[in-house]
């Protein structure tokens, strides 16, 4: 479903995009209302599930986990059942930052995040290969991130 959103809700996203934890009376200045309605159009926004929720940011680099490497993986079974024995099973391995189901050559795209490649070859062989269904797996490792976290302006 498709909601309409006007230049005020585009610039209070803006706001707490780069800012969730300011003030409402902040944001209502920023973006010339009154802190009432600023409120009611976050909490609207909310409700409708364009904000799913608000969290801190962690610096990886800072946890010591420098580490990024990008797993292309085949499965063996591509029904349905297979797929969400497979989804559910990836949602359980906290190194994965992200799954992407895939259309192409090979079925899904997992961001893997460890300290260093010996970490990461653990990971591959104790946790990624025992995901039900993986057939094959190709490795690719970041050297260095360029844009990273979502990072998108909304205009």
């Amino acid at each position: 479903m498709t909601y309409t959103l006007d230049q005020i809700d585009y610039k209070i996203i803006d706001q707490l995009t780069s800012d969730a934890r300011q003030p409402v009376a902040e944001i209502a200045r920023r973006v010339g209302l009154s802190k009432t309605p600023v409120a009611a159009r976050i909490k609207y926004l909310e409700e409708i599930g364009l904000i799913t929720g608000y969290r801190a940011v962690l610096n990886p680099m800072k946890m010591g986990l420098s580490h990024v490497a990008y797993v292309e993986v085949r499965v063996t079974d591509t029904r349905q059942a297979a797929l969400e024995k497979f989804n559910a099973a990836v949602k359980l391995v906290p190194e994965i930052e992200e799954c992407y189901m895939i259309a192409g050559g090979f079925d899904y795209l997992l961001k893997v995040r460890s300290r260093d490649i010996a970490e990461y070859r653990k990971i591959m062989g104790e946790k990624i290969s025992a995901l039900p269904y993986v057939n094959a797996t190709a490795t690719y490792v970041a050297m260095e991130a360029v844009i990273e976290q979502g990072a998108f302006a909304i205009s």
